[in-house]
């Protein structure tokens, strides 16, 4: 059972280095999946002298999940997890606020990579380092994501600043909160990230 657990390892969406760990073992779960099919292929041509047999068959069946695999690997190397120096400057503010680290968002017409994302009752703030963020055409994504789940009346602010989050998460410990409400939020968020 142990053996099974070791390849369905996967860190949880909102921790800390969540994109790191998730991007070894995408490429991990890749390399074994076309191990797996290549194998078969030689056992095939090896066994019978041909590549037309039955476990050709079975090795290019088996490169289909081999390559959705290589597309999602693909996707976790375009995204690195929270900078360390940003990790410790924001889990000294963070307190008991609801924090979630390495989201992407993805859209239609864009990505939307957020470091850290706080929640707190309707209020949400995240911060992300990345060059060129959308701010407008993330608040846009995530409101109608927000309102499809029956959270309408979510205040969210993505800061660019690591000064200015840090100051806004002090501000927020001070703000009343609901903890299912907040977990609810949560939720939606992690729901929707890579």
């Amino acid at each position: 059972m142990q053996f099974f657990r070791i390849f369905s390892y996967e860190k949880y969406r909102g921790t800390k280095g969540y994109l790191n760990t998730q991007r070894t073992y995408e490429v991990l779960r890749t390399a074994l999946y076309f191990g797996i099919s290549l194998s078969l292929f030689a056992a095939g041509w090896i066994a019978t002298g041909s590549r037309l047999n039955l476990l050709t068959v079975v090795a290019v069946l088996g490169c289909l999940p081999a390559c959705k695999s290589l597309v999602g690997a693909v996707m976790f190397f375009r995204f690195r997890s929270c900078p360390p120096h940003s990790a410790e400057e924001i889990d000294a503010h963070v307190g008991d606020l609801l924090g979630l680290y390495d989201l992407v968002f993805t859209s239609y017409e864009k990505n939307y990579p957020v470091d850290h994302l706080a929640v707190r009752g309707n209020t949400v703030c995240g911060f992300s380092s990345a060059e060129h963020f959308d701010e407008q055409g993330f608040y846009r994504h995530m409101t109608s994501i927000l309102k499809a789940d029956g959270h309408g009346d979510v205040s969210l602010k993505i800061f660019r600043d690591l000064g200015k989050y840090t100051e806004r998460l002090e501000q927020m410990k001070g703000l009343e909160e609901d903890r299912a409400h907040t977990e609810r939020i949560a939720e939606t968020f992690r729901s929707v990230a890579l």
